[in-house]
């Protein structure tokens, strides 16, 4: 084959056993042609491609494929673009021509081909054989073997409903060449690894049934840390043992997701939604390999898909809400906020003077931040949205989806003879799903099963939170209202963490219910009528002042549209989904009788069973890049991992410099909560390794000095700490003396803005920085002096009285002198603490006139007293007694 030209034969990526066997049959069909195989992740196929010798069936590496000598390309099993990556070269080149066997429905990603071999048989391999029959062709026994098991495979042993004459006729043929059914059974075998046999609990414990016009359909998911193999072969096993009509399981391994699904009913084709993720297959079989999306999406994106499908025909029509809401052009912003205000409205629209054309949309926030800004009598025309899609009323669910979701545009005008006649706004679009007949709106849980957390609150709570929670689910009956504590409260009752931070949300008016509340406890009542959030503010059995969170759970709006079509259940789960992580997406429902019953949307139970940190969405750090360090902080403090596409998903932000755009109060409200954390240096360790210390600024990152001082911190605060005090010091600043470890004032200045430190407080600090740097070499000296026996104490606290507590203990973490730490340990345990043991009435009994003299005498007096000078209080009047007289003769001069 060294001069002449020859066939290339292949299959798709992550080659299936069918897709295997295709290629063996193919080479029979054609002449000088050779196998490029180009991998598998299925460990059966990986084994029995090993064990082959792969010159006896032509088999190629591609480091050793000719590609200039390719003047025909055999595909089997797909003709999808995307799929055959491994041969683009030869997919554009005019003097390639290009063949196809293929059992799969056509596709917007098909490949232009030459000659293409289509039937619909189960395993495309059948189709091939017909060939090698017609042809004379015989096999022997171990190719019969292997071409039996693509058959096999393909057709679930000829269970699924995709299974055709043809299939039998190819195995019956396959029999007569010597084809082993017993050899075929035990290579078809999946044997199940712990790695498996975790993953398939993790799809039976998640399994959660919808049901779309009387079809029901089951999602599963499973997190993994690394890809696992004959995954494909795991759901096939739960969609067997569990009888499932169509099943879709979800893998999240590592940085990538892994859907394979499968249908035994016509009205569900899941290869045109595997097609829709980027995959492909069957109507019965498919799968799709995901990237850049994180598990709810891809959750939201198949309930999506499969309410399109059972719901074809509808139209804006009779999705839109009408008549429209809107204000004309000239109108002041006020009159704008003021009327989406009384409508409980996100979003306006904006017709032309005098019609009812078009003009753009308003939406609040743009309003209220006009407002803030004193703009307030300004038109709307001059910060209204101009460039706006319009839509047909004869648009569909897909048209709908594609411009609220696809574009991010808040709502999408129905525009008819130039007048808009209607708006379908993300909450018509969450209505539409919301209302889909035969699903279920009561079931909150994602596992299907319900599981009710009063006994973890009986326990692990105390009586008087207790007694508060049971306040609220009582007042949430006699209002009618579904209510809620939320977030890291069920957060910690799960981990058994103490949290008495409640926060509450209510499906309906949160603040008629703040009220109430406030009154039951004689407290008062925080509100913010806009946003529907209040506090209540009230004095706990200690007497000390307590606030409890209230806020009104909304179904209009939410940043992030594309979850928005397949919420199912209720507002609920929209707050919930606004949060960042799903350990922090949890909630209990407090009115009876639901008292105690866990809601979980989003996998929050089982990551916190893995000890896993994961966003919700993709955008998740680009909307608030603070959780960046939010990640970190909730990773350390549990010992928990952060996932590998969450971490993905944060270094992409910090790819994206966003934290450049932070807000000083947000980022040190973030900063504050790490170094009040135990042990604030393995925060501060992870962040530098992911690149959110550089990205912050590049003077704080970390090096073994750095990390050493930083310990060295934690370690003086711990000490101080066990001291009890009064004075707290402020852990923030320390640690921020130690990120600016040897900076100059312009550098620490720079440091300090970008952490976002109080600038109120700034100057002083700063000085403070300075001030610390400059004492320090003076207290080496007066070390040297004290090593010496020289130094007296009063010098040293001369030095250290200007500097805060925060200063000192940051020198002793600072300092290697031992001696001098321990002098400073001194310092703030004893000598800054002691006082002369006589006062301005001994000093007045002397005769002496009250004045600036009382300050001078008294403080030479405790000098006396640091340096052993005058210890007793006899000793100290002497003294105050001498320096009267001095003091007395040289006002005589």
């Amino acid at each position: 084959m060294s001069g002449a030209k020859y066939v290339l034969i292949t299959c798709h990526a992550n080659a299936d056993f069918d897709a295997f066997a295709a290629m063996l049959a193919a080479r029979h069909l054609y002449e000088n042609s050779v196998l490029f195989f180009p991998g598998t992740q299925e460990r059966g196929l990986q084994k029995i491609y090993t064990d082959l010798n792969a010159s006896d069936y032509c088999f190629i590496e591609a480091s050793n494929v000719a590609w200039e000598k390719i003047d025909r390309l055999v595909l089997v099993d797909t003709r999808q673009r995307g799929r055959v990556r491994h041969v683009a070269q030869l997919l554009d080149k005019p003097d390639v021509r290009i063949e196809a066997w293929d059992h799969h429905p056509n596709s917007p990603d098909d490949i232009a081909i030459d000659l293409l071999h289509v039937a619909q048989v189960g395993a495309v391999t059948s189709l091939l054989i017909q060939k090698l029959r017609d042809a004379g062709i015989f096999l022997d026994s171990d190719e019969a073997t292997l071409l039996g098991l693509g058959i096999y495979s393909d057709t679930g042993s000829f269970t699924y409903s995709s299974t055709t004459g043809e299939d039998f006729q190819a195995a019956s043929w396959l029999l007569s060449q010597g084809m082993d059914v017993n050899r075929i059974n035990d290579m078809a075998s999946h044997e199940l690894t712990s790695l498996h046999i975790h993953a398939l609990n993790s799809l039976l414990e998640s399994a959660c049934t919808y049901t779309f016009n009387n079809v029901q359909v089951v999602l599963a998911d499973a997190p993994m840390d690394h890809y696992l193999g004959d995954f494909a072969g795991l759901a096939q096993k739960m969609m067997e043992m569990e009888k499932f009509s169509v099943f879709f399981a979800i893998g999240l391994m590592g940085d990538r997701i892994q859907v394979v699904a499968r249908s035994r009913n016509s009205a569900v084709n899941v290869g045109n939604i595997c097609l829709s993720l980027g995959g492909g297959g069957h109507a019965y079989a498919a799968s799709a390999s995901i990237r850049n999306m994180t598990l709810q999406e891809v959750r939201d994106a198949i309930l999506r898909c499969l309410y399109e499908q059972v719901n074809p025909g509808k139209t804006a029509r009779e999705y839109m809400s009408s008549p429209v809401i809107g204000i004309e052009t000239g109108s002041a912003i006020r009159d704008a906020d003021a009327l989406m205000l009384h409508y409980g409205i996100k979003t306006l629209i904006i017709f032309n003077k005098g019609t009812r054309n078009c003009a753009g949309f308003l939406d609040t926030h743009i309003a209220t931040r006009a407002i803030a800004h004193g703009l307030g009598d300004s038109e709307v025309d001059e910060y209204m949205q101009r460039h706006v899609l319009l839509l047909s009323p004869e648009a569909t669910l897909r048209d709908l989806t594609a411009v609220i979701v696809g574009t991010r545009q808040r709502l999408a005008p129905i525009v008819e003879g130039g007048d808009v006649v209607g708006v379908v706004t993300r909450t018509d679009l969450i209505n539409v799903f919301a209302n889909e007949p035969g699903w279920d709106p009561g079931q909150t849980n994602r596992t299907g099963k319900e599981r009710n957390v009063g006994k973890y609150m009986q326990d692990r709570l105390p009586q008087e939170t207790r007694a508060i929670l049971q306040l609220v689910g009582s007042l949430g009956n006699k209002l009618r209202l579904p209510v809620y504590v939320v977030g890291g409260f069920v957060r910690d009752l799960l981990l058994n963490q103490p949290n008495l931070d409640i926060d509450l949300v209510v499906e309906g008016n949160g603040i008629a219910l703040a009220r109430a509340l406030a009154g039951e406890l004689n407290g008062r009542v925080r509100e913010h009528q806009k946003f529907l959030t209040s506090v209540v503010i009230f004095r706990n059995a200690a007497g000390a002042e307590t606030r409890i969170d209230v806020a009104t759970a909304r179904l209009e709006y939410y940043e992030y549209p594309a979850a928005l079509p397949t919420v199912e259940l209720s507002s609920i789960k929209m707050d919930l989904f606004r949060r960042d992580f799903s350990i922090n997406a949890l909630a209990v429902r407090l009115d009876n009788p639901y008292f105690g019953r866990l809601v979980d949307f989003f996998g929050g139970q089982r990551d916190i069973k893995d000890k896993t940190i994961r966003a919700l969405n993709t955008l998740s750090f680009v909307e608030d890049p603070t959780r960046c360090l939010r990640a970190v902080l909730f990773e350390q403090r549990y010992k928990f991992k952060i996932g590998v596409g969450t971490e993905k998903l944060i270094k992409n932000a910090l790819g994206l410099n966003l934290m450049d755009r932070l807000s000083a109060s947000r980022l040190f409200y973030e900063y504050k909560h790490i170094c009040d954390e135990a042990e604030p240096l393995v925060c501060f360790t992870r962040l530098n390794e992911i690149g959110v210390l550089q990205a912050l600024a590049p003077q704080f990152a970390l090096n073994p000095k750095k990390i050493l001082l930083l310990r060295r911190i934690t370690e003086m605060l711990a000490w101080y700490r066990l001291l009890y005090f009064d004075e707290i010091p402020q852990a923030w600043l320390l640690y921020f003396f130690g990120l600016n470890v040897n900076l100059t004032y312009s550098e620490a200045n720079y440091g300090y803005s970008r952490l976002g430190l109080p600038k109120t407080k700034k100057k002083e600090i700063l000085r403070q920085h300075e001030q610390t740097r400059a004492v320090y070499s003076k207290l080496e000296n007066w070390q040297r002096q004290d090593d010496a026996g020289a130094a007296k104490v009063s010098l040293l606290c001369e030095m250290l009285y200007p500097i805060s507590l925060e200063c000192v203990l940051y020198l002793m973490a600072f300092t290697e002198n031992s001696g001098l730490q321990k002098n400073l340990s001194r310092y703030i345990t004893q000598w800054r603490r002691e006082k002369p043991d006589i006062g301005g009435m001994d000093l007045h009994n002397m005769g002496l006139a009250q004045g600036p003299i009382f300050g001078r005498i008294l403080k030479t007096v405790l000098n006396a007293k640091l340096d052993g000078e005058a210890v007793s209080r006899e000793s100290q009047l002497e003294l105050a007694d001498e320096l009267a007289h001095v003091l007395y003769l040289r006002l005589q001069q």
